[in-house]
């Protein structure tokens, strides 16, 4: 094809559309347009995060600012509550603004009230039991062999029932069951108390 083809092929050729502006896509969500409503989101959801990270400092906290700010915008552009929808960025920010006020709000009165009534709150401090080590190793040497196995292995080695099951070559249950029975039996060892 020629330039010149190309160039009357170019003028010919239907403009491209151009999509609609924010204030478009308000009152199309107000008419009760879903499409209007996702464009929306789509647009303005990644500013109202980076807005978040600048004030909160935290993704997480950033992401969750944005799914409330768009939330209520949704509902408040369902309601008809924008009277301008020209103004429609203004309002989102505005929507930003009031709950990092109420998140901060919300901050500050549980420090007030941690400072205030957190002693209160701790749990009384029991005393750790006496216990007498050469007893405990000696109702350990007193269990059955794989009770002693699953017990050292559950409490010195820190290997939850799933891992111990692979090694012992057990299902997860069965170990449960040992470890309870074990357990049952090295307590009755140690404070002496019959069955």
């Amino acid at each position: 094809m020629t330039r010149r083809a190309e160039y009357a092929a170019d003028m010919l050729s239907p403009e491209p559309e151009t999509p609609p502006d924010d204030a478009t896509l308000a009152r199309r969500v107000a008419a009760g347009d879903p499409e209007a409503e996702s464009e929306l989101c789509r647009r303005l959801a990644p500013r109202v995060r980076l807005y978040g990270l600048r004030h909160l400092r935290d993704d997480a906290a950033a992401a969750d600012l944005m799914q409330q700010v768009m939330l209520l915008m949704i509902e408040r552009l369902r309601a008809g509550a924008l009277r301008e929808p020209e103004q429609l960025a203004s309002f989102v920010f505005g929507i930003c603004r009031l709950l990092l006020l109420d998140l901060r709000r919300g901050h500050a009165r549980r420090e007030r009230l941690l400072e205030t009534y957190g002693e209160a709150l701790l749990p009384p401090e029991t005393p750790a039991p006496d216990i007498d080590s050469a007893r405990l190793a000696h109702c350990l040497e007193c269990l059955p062999e794989r009770e002693r196995t699953v017990l050292l292995l559950t409490f010195y080695d820190d290997m939850p029932a799933d891992a111990l099951a692979r090694e012992l070559d057990l299902s997860p249950a069965n170990v449960r069951v040992i470890r309870h029975r074990g357990l049952a039996r090295l307590r009755t060892c140690v404070t002496g108390e019959t069955e």
